[in-house]
């Protein structure tokens, strides 16, 4: 492994010995076993914040992964009309299983240089309004399904997003998504926060990685605020009930897809590949339903969240 986790320091001498053992034409076996036995341990009981960690993995797999791997044809498009394009988003057409779709998704970039590009996938207002024309050219010109893939911390904060309407801009593909015609589906393959996650996960279905995260804040961000005390993470970060598994008991998501023990970066082909049969089952649905159903059903579904007091 390239990288491991703070909790997963124990590995650290399996791997040694299992890279010694490969160099050395030795037999792996025993070795690859025992390297099994300590995740199963390590990620039988995971914190809150521990899953956050996961999610953030450097060799997670990305919404270009997905894209590569899940869609024929991709055409990506750029740009907001006003502003000016921002490369934190991906979008375009492809064929999925035969069918057009329309793909939005985060995009933090693989490289040093990419990263800084794409601003580690933090959201500018020409980001938000990309999403809008995206939904809104799906919706009315290409009359095709929307999928997004989130994985973003968030809109990104500073004086010249301010300068440019930040706050205005986020409300533009919310509210396309609630008018959008056709079906949708969101994904959450890593993290999910704030109105960065939000601006994309206005759906008919929503599908969350096993190992990903959907929160309002970022832990850290939220032990900062509150507390101002970042050893308050995670604790915080248990509290805010932001794993897939808090959000399916609570009926913000719809459905979990399952990761290997350790996480989607130690199996990115097989998690892709059934994230997509996850998404075929659900588009398969979706698809059988008239317009007015599904922006019934996708209001409908927000109308639902949350508890409500006079």
């Amino acid at each position: 492994m390239n990288y491991l986790l703070s909790f997963e320091k124990s590995l650290e001498p399996l791997y040694k010995e299992l890279e010694e053992r490969k160099k050395n034409l030795e037999a792996t076996t025993d070795i690859e076993e025992k390297i099994q036995q300590e995740l199963e341990k390590i990620y039988a009981n995971l914190t809150a914040y521990q899953i956050a960690q996961i999610a953030r993995h450097p060799d997670r797999p990305n919404t270009t992964d997905y894209i590569n791997t899940l869609f024929e044809d991709f055409i990506e498009l750029h740009g907001d009309r006003k502003t000016g394009d921002d490369p934190s988003i991906i979008a375009g057409l492809g064929s999925f299983n035969g069918t057009t779709v329309t793909v939005i998704g985060s995009r933090k970039g693989n490289t040093l240089k990419e990263m800084i590009l794409c601003n580690r996938g933090m959201i500018k207002p020409e980001g938000f309004r990309k999403i809008a024309r995206i939904v809104n050219l799906a919706s009315t010109t290409f009359k095709s399904p929307i999928i997004t893939f989130i994985d973003t911390p968030g809109a990104f904060v500073s004086r010249n997003s301010e300068k440019k309407g930040q706050i205005e801009a986020v409300s533009e593909p919310i509210l396309a998504l609630f008018k959008a015609k056709v079906p949708v589906i969101a994904v959450i393959i890593g993290e999910g926060v704030s109105l960065g996650a939000l601006s994309m996960s206005i759906a008919n279905k929503i599908i969350m990685l096993k190992y990903s995260f959907f929160s309002v804040i970022s832990p850290e961000g939220g032990a900062s605020i509150l507390y101002n005390n970042k050893k308050k993470t995670e604790e915080l970060a248990s509290s805010l009930k932001f794993t897939a598994a808090d959000l399916l008991n609570t009926g913000v998501i719809d459905k979990i897809v399952n990761e290997p023990t350790g996480g989607a970066h130690r199996n990115k082909e097989e998690v892709i590949k059934t994230t997509g049969d996850v998404i075929h089952g659900e588009l398969e649905t979706l698809l059988k339903e008239n317009e007015k159903q599904l922006k019934t059903n996708r209001i409908e579904k927000y109308r639902k969240i949350g508890i409500y007091a006079d």
